[in-house]
This record gives C-alpha cells, structure tokens and sequence, in this order.
C-alpha cells in the first residue's frame, strides 16, 4: 500500500510518533461524518507516517453488566497492536434524580502523554475535547509536535476552538476518512432498539467471523 501524506501536516520518516485516542470522542465524530473507522487501517496508516512507537486508546467500561456492547472492540484492539487503557464506569444520582453514568479517561490520558513525551517527536491526538489545551501546551514545551485530530465539518463542530488553536496542526477527521474507513458489508436489518447490533458498526471487520 503506498504511502498517504497530507499536504498541509508535515511528516517525517525518522519521527518518533504516538496516537492518543479518545475512543469515545472519535467514535462520535466519525458517528457524526457518517463513516465508520477500520481500526487495522488507522494503525497502519499512521505507521506509514513516521516510526510509530505507540497506539493508545482510551475508554471506560460498563462493569456488572451480562454484555457490554464495546467489549469485542476492545478485546480486538488490546490483540492488535493498541494499547489499551481502560477503567470502569461510576454510576450516579444527580440532583434530579436522574441515574448518571461517569466515564472519564482524561487524567489516564493527560498521565500518559506527559509520561511518554520525553521519548517522542510528534503526537497524535484523536479529541476535540478543550481541557486537554493546557496538555498540549505543556508537551509543546518540550519539543514535541502535536497534531490534533477532530473534525470541524459536523454540526456543531466537534473541536474546540481553543484546542484547534493550540495544536501546531489540525487534521479534519472528514480529511483521514478515506484512509480509514471501514468498506461495509452487508447483514441483517437490527431489530429497532436493539444497543448491541447497533454498536457492530464500531467493531472492525476481523473481528466478525
């Protein structure tokens, strides 16, 4: 497969490069776009870019639970060159009464990237989310490129703006997407309501049998 450069985002075949993920703030840009990301892609294209030393992917799970919709993604990802860094789910009750689910990854993600950014030249990383500006400013300090990957072409768009200005560069998800998306296949219509069939589209295509 040959090499796929952007134009406008410098790459070098001697960098050292890492990929952050925010899963679940990928998962609902690419949601937003109307594609669906083929993870063994993603991880090969971004190899082709530099000398690609780690792939990180962040998400919480639901524990106690019969089936978790996320689980095959997950398992797929930590046997296929990611790694992943999970925790589970707080449940909670707020002042409505209203039953809340609490997920996340930010501390493990921020600890990470400060952790590894001494071994590295540029970082990828895949978030719109603004609290990680201060992050990216502490690892540019160090000399370290970083490349933001989100998408301004959703409605509202996903990335903050003051995130999008702190990166050296910005790369538009609806930019990558060709490079990575998953080619569908046909199956069966779900049955309406039904989470588990509805949250397949995430998984990767080795991961079905």
């Amino acid at each position: 497969m040959a090499k796929k450069a952007l134009s406008h985002i410098p790459f070098y075949p001697e960098e050292k490069l890492a990929l952050f993920i925010d899963g679940s703030n990928l998962y609902a840009a690419a949601r937003s776009l109307d594609f669906d990301i083929d993870y063994k892609k993603l991880l090969r294209w971004a190899a082709e870019q530099g000398r690609l030393v780690r792939a990180f992917y962040y998400t919480a799970l639901i524990e106690n639970e019969e089936y978790s919709p996320i689980r095959p993604l997950v398992d797929w990802l930590d046997y296929n060159g990611y790694t992943m860094v999970t925790k589970p789910t707080k449940e909670f009750v707020d002042s409505q009464g209203r039953r809340k689910i609490k997920g996340n990854m930010d501390i493990e993600l921020a600890i990470d990237m400060m952790e590894m950014s001494d071994n590295l030249d540029h970082i990828m990383l895949f978030s719109g989310d603004g609290d990680f500006r201060r992050l990216l400013e502490a690892v540019q300090r160090k000399g370290v490129r970083v490349t933001v990957v989100s998408s301004v072409k959703t409605t509202p768009p996903m990335v903050a703006d003051e995130l999008r200005r702190q990166a050296d560069h910005f790369l538009d998800l609806d930019e990558l997407a060709p490079m990575i998306m998953r080619e569908h296949v046909a199956k069966p219509v779900a049955a309406e309501g039904n989470e588990a069939e509805e949250f397949e589209d995430e998984i990767p295509v080795a991961v079905r049998s």
